[in-house]
């Protein structure tokens, strides 16, 4: 069985040689943008997944099971809610740590929550956004936020 990495890179690439044939100037552009993307995202990338591999290191995973898989009742959602809301990182930094966490015994329910609040609540960056849109309106969004992925969460564990 091939591996889907070696297919995604496989058709990249054939794609990338057709624009390349198609338009030179264009590809190479795209290349080298892309080039300067990749090394904007490398280093925040690494720093968070090299602190998520340490906390997952020293924290076993009875723990995480017992606070934040099936049974771990009213803090598996307080918990990762919490941690969620005031956390700020990057959606595609967040899908490898939900599944090392879904591996270490959380419950998807807890992983559901912590995920949707850590994209739709912003405690760090309330004050840039009461800034833009008035305070009353960026504790408005971000509470009603908050409790909109609690019901997320909820509804993901009925599914699972």
């Amino acid at each position: 069985m091939i591996n889907n990495a070696i297919i995604f890179v496989a058709v990249a690439m054939i794609l990338t040689a057709v624009s390349y044939l198609l338009d030179r100037e264009k590809t190479k552009a795209g290349l080298k943008k892309g080039l300067q993307m990749f090394k904007g995202i490398a280093v925040p990338f690494l720093n968070i997944l090299i602190l998520v591999s340490l906390v997952l290191y020293f924290v076993p995973p009875d723990f995480i099971a017992k606070y934040l898989g099936r049974n771990s009742g009213i803090w598996g959602f307080v918990i990762p809610a919490v941690i969620g809301s005031i956390t700020l990182i990057p959606g595609f930094i967040s899908y490898p740590i939900a599944a090392v966490l879904i591996r270490q015994g959380a419950s998807y329910t807890t992983v559901a929550t912590f995920m949707t609040t850590l994209m739709m609540v912003g405690i760090v960056t309330l004050p840039l956004e009461a800034k833009y849109f008035g305070f009353r309106v960026a504790v408005i969004r971000n509470t009603l936020n908050f409790f909109a992925a609690i019901v997320i969460g909820l509804l993901v564990g009925l599914c699972y």
